[in-house]
């Protein structure tokens, strides 16, 4: 069942109403998907006619208890059974004893024996609508997406904020940032960062063919880069105030000739 989901009974709500007088019975409603399909201690006291209610009521010696007395006797039955039983934890605040709670939280465990149980579930009764608790994992995995789309959007609505300049490099502008912002692109660019986060499901340093063949062509224009830096070029400006470059050849190794040869353009010839 996934963890989402959630069991009401407005019948039962309208007709007897919740206290923690009640919980345990309402929890252990015929329709509830949470409740287990075994027989359990609550149910094995229910049918001894054991239940906090009566508790209040007739106490142990014919005197009635306070609910929170009720309830630690209750408590005390249900330790003396083992197996599979649920646990009514006490409230944080003592007044909710007399007066009904918006929370009630039920614990689903196996008693071994009266000091040694194993934790199986933990459930809460808000407003009369039965939820189970989420586990570790979910809570984890919730928490670490949030923290990852708050930091996601921080870092789109800083990008606006980056300016470059080939003389200075990378600088930050922060004044008249609502001018310069589009909330239209801003929001398209957060579209495409979370499509690109579903739909590519590549594993890490796996490349496209079109990434591909940018690395390849990266690589040529290094490759003529540093053909060319092993020559040197001369400006010279022209009386027209054209620029032509020049390039100066190395001589060769076995040239005896101290002139160096020039091999100059033809665009400065008329």
């Amino acid at each position: 069942m996934a963890e989402t989901a959630s069991f009401v009974d407005p019948v039962f709500l309208a007709r007897f109403g919740l206290s923690r007088v009640n919980v345990i019975d309402y929890f252990l409603h015929p329709l509830n998907p949470f409740r287990t399909h075994a027989n359990t201690s609550n149910e094995v006291l229910a049918m001894q006619g054991i239940s906090i209610g009566m508790f209040i009521q007739a106490g142990t010696n014919g005197i009635p208890l306070s609910p929170q007395l009720a309830e630690e006797e209750y408590e005390k039955a249900l330790a003396r059974i083992p197996g599979e039983q649920y646990q009514l934890l006490p409230p944080e605040d003592p007044s909710f004893y007399e007066h009904p709670s918006p929370l009630y939280t039920i614990r689903y465990i196996n008693r071994t024996n009266p000091n040694s149980f194993k934790i199986l579930g933990v459930y809460y009764v808000v407003e009369g609508v039965i939820y189970k608790s989420p586990a570790i994992r979910s809570l984890m995995k919730s928490n670490v997406t949030r923290t990852l789309d708050g930091l996601s959007g921080a870092c789109s609505a800083l990008s606006v904020c980056a300016r470059y300049l080939p003389s200075t490099g990378y600088t930050w502008n922060f004044e008249d940032i609502d001018d310069d912002l589009d909330p239209v692109a801003l929001m398209k660019l957060n579209k495409r960062m979370k499509r690109r986060k579903i739909m590519d499901h590549r594993k890490v340093g796996e490349r496209n063919e079109a990434e591909e063949e940018g690395l390849r062509a990266s690589a040529a224009i290094d490759e003529i880069l540093v053909r060319l830096s092993k020559s040197h070029y001369i400006t010279t400006t022209t009386p027209a105030h054209r620029t032509e470059t020049i390039a100066v050849a190395e001589p060769p190794p076995s040239a005896n000739s101290s002139t160096t040869g020039i091999l100059s353009s033809p665009a400065g010839r008329s």
